[in-house]
């Protein structure tokens, strides 16, 4: 590559030579010809590095990168810089749909916005309640789809039609007793078109495929956030060095979260001193057998509350406290006493935990965050256990009193969310607002309440199990799921921002979310599924209503299918798999016997990182030991520099003193 300026100036060597000025142009000419074509044969990095290396002034190397850009353009073929130039301009068009992309997805600013004020643990109780509404909007989906769509289209189910009288808008019945809301507006016949489309078969495996994805999402959204939060820490994570340089949520951004996160971290930092001094000072035997017997009193107390609210509501279900729409569908006293059953269930929810803080603040447990797990352990329990008697209770006793009784259990479940739902409503202006406004202008020393993470993620579930028990009985359940939790978000938002404050006593935010995915997956999900499997498998469907009415149960639909296509030859495969395969005994044994062979070499990787961790911990602090004694020892040898240096003379004079007073230096001994 030429390294000389091609532009000469006077006094040059050409003009030495006797050159005229049109031979030194045609020089120069020549030569910036041969310097362009040898720079489009680069590619754009080396061209741009060897236009930059020319010694030349800036307008020079201008112009010559001027000449090999108009070079490289008046070629017809495309060039390489072209396909680079084609290349960026695609990256920036794919960035900016990145971008638009980020700027359509729902709540988006509204979540930085939460992040930044209240950190990253209220901001988790948000992005559940946005995670459960994909749910529910998915399921929403698929069924108006394969099911409410094809039924509409071909003949809705609708025997009576009751006038619309406001009242259903609680409890689901009446005017909405058989449209497509619940089971009785479904049929199981076949629509003729082109290939048919059976009904039993939509509504079984629209529900089954619904539940399977939930489950697929559910296990693998736990196993990473179980992996990534619980299995991989295998240090302390609430210590104090680790709260002091590492729990600050450098995501918050307001002036008034700030100062209450430095508060909160200053109490949580008290309380990790308080639990070491605990640690180090031994309990008496006496102290120890006190303390265990509050915890067994207390969780006494709260089984005996769960047992006791569950008998409650075992016996009011039972208490012919049942509407029967064979009877009059028109009685309103009747249609109204259907709400009793879910004010019941709702207030005992609301009341019921409000004793079990009480019960937890007589244990005064020293760990804050073994208090919250407790907390929620013992909500859930009630929760699970009020669901459980009223699925006990529709599965074998209404069956037998109630003629269309899938919408009967649907209709309970929809009453159910509602009531929850305004339950809710009254909880965030009762609970938020009304104590907001006590503790800043009555009782100045309450405060501002804080935000009850766990008790607002419980309440979540609780309707999501709710959502979930009522989809095979009503399809289009998941709609007033969708509503209901896009109006708790924006409540939620106002209430946060105007009565609460962060939680002064949270866990890892990670990890309490990895905790509610994996109530969300047990009990809630599993008690569904099994339910749900139960209602398919065991018990008989309606003889009036309903797409499965006539069969011994909902699962001989597909029986019948496979019979009628065993005999057209290129159907016989489906038959196969479904007689040799899949009511195979075995198919499941070696199912299960590669998932736990698959969970085993997950969970010994896994274990090898943990080893690999802790090896690399361990060199972490042997470096620092390493680190402390090289410092010592240079501290060391420092210090006896600085002591030799204090013992050398400043001047030293040769010139030889005579002591008159010798004699006396001498010992007399002598």
């Amino acid at each position: 590559m030429r390294r000389m300026s091609v532009f000469p100036q006077h006094g040059t060597a050409l003009e030495t030579l006797g050159l005229t000025a049109n031979e030194i142009r045609q020089e120069v000419e020549n030569k910036t010809s041969e310097l362009v074509s040898d720079l489009v044969n680069l590619s754009a990095g080396g061209r741009f590095q060897a236009i930059r290396s020319l010694p030349m002034s800036f307008n020079e190397r201008k112009t010559i990168r001027n000449r090999v850009n108009s070079v490289k353009l008046s070629k017809t073929i495309l060039s390489a810089d072209c396909r680079q130039q084609v290349s960026r301009s695609f990256r920036r068009f794919r960035a900016s749909l990145a971008s638009a992309r980020q700027h359509l997805v729902v709540w988006q600013d509204t979540l930085k916005e939460i992040g930044g004020r209240f950190g990253t643990s209220v901001l988790s109780y948000f992005l559940f309640l946005k995670w459960l509404l994909k749910f529910n909007l998915f399921s929403f989906l698929i069924n108006f789809c394969f099911i409410t769509i094809p039924q509409i289209v071909h003949a809705p189910n609708i025997s009576s039609v009751t006038g619309f009288r406001g009242l259903e808008l609680l409890t689901g019945v009446g005017y909405f007793n058989q449209t497509v809301l619940f089971y009785g507006g479904y049929n199981g016949e076949v629509i003729v078109s082109t290939p048919a489309y059976n009904m039993q078969l939509a509504y079984f495996f629209t529900i089954a495929a619904y539940l399977v994805l939930c489950g697929v999402s559910l296990i693998y959204s736990m196993s990473r956030s179980f992996q990534n939060n619980f299995v991989l820490e295998t240090g302390p994570v609430s210590g104090g060095a680790w709260r002091l340089l590492c729990s600050w949520d450098f995501g918050v951004v307001n002036e008034k979260a700030i100062q209450y996160n430095k508060n909160n971290l200053g109490i949580q930092l008290k309380e990790s001193l308080s639990e070491r001094l605990q640690e180090k000072n031994k309990t008496s035997l006496s102290d120890r057998i006190k303390r265990l017997s509050l915890h067994l009193l207390a969780w006494l107390l709260s089984l005996g509350l769960a047992l006791g609210s569950g008998a409650g509501i075992y016996f009011l279900g039972t208490d012919k406290l049942t509407f029967n729409f064979d009877n009059d569908p028109n009685d309103l006293k009747a249609e109204a006493s259907t709400l009793l059953l879910p004010v019941v269930v709702s207030l005992i929810n609301l009341i019921v935990p409000l004793l079990y803080s009480l019960i937890s603040k007589m244990e005064s447990y020293s760990n804050p965050r073994a208090q919250i797990y407790i907390s929620i352990i013992r909500n859930v329990v009630l929760k699970m256990s009020l669901l459980g008697i009223l699925c006990f209770y529709w599965l074998n006793f209404v069956p037998t009193k109630i003629s269309c009784w899938e919408s009967f259990v649907g209709q309970s479940v929809y009453r159910l969310l509602i009531i929850d739902f305004i339950f809710c409503l009254i909880g965030i202006f009762f609970g938020e607002f009304l104590r907001n406004v006590i503790g800043t202008m009555c009782i100045q020393s309450l405060g501002v309440p804080e935000f009850d993470i766990a008790r607002n993620v419980l309440d979540l579930i609780y309707a999501q199990t709710l959502a979930w028990i009522g989809i095979y009985f009503s399809p289009l359940l998941p709609v007033m799921q969708v509503l209901k939790l896009f109006i708790i978000f924006y409540l939620k938002k106002i209430s946060l921002s105007m009565n609460c404050q962060p939680p002064k006593h949270t866990g890892r935010a990670a990890q309490i979310q990895t905790v509610f995915i994996a109530l969300l997956f047990f009990p809630s999900f599993v008690g569904t599924l099994s339910m749900v499997a139960f209602t398919v498998w065991s018990l008989r469907p309606s003889d009036q209503c309903g797409p499965f009415q006539g069969l011994d149960t909902p699962f001989y639909a597909i029986f019948n299918w496979i019979d009628s296509i065993q005999d057209p030859p290129k159907s016989k495969w489906v038959w196969w798999i479904f007689e040799n395969v899949l009511r195979s005994e075995l198919f499941y044994y070696l199912i299960t016997l590669i998932i736990l062979v698959i969970t085993f070499f997950l969970w010994q990787i896994t274990q090898g990182r943990k080893q690999l961790i802790k090896t690399l911990r361990e060199q972490i602090v042997n470096e620092g030991k390493d680190k402390v004694f090289l410092l010592n020892k240079l501290q060391t040898i420092q210090k006896q520099r600085r002591e030799m240096a204090s013992y050398i003379p400043q001047d030293f004079d040769q010139t030889p003193h005579f002591n008159t007073n010798w004699m006396s230096t001498l010992p007399f001994e002598m």
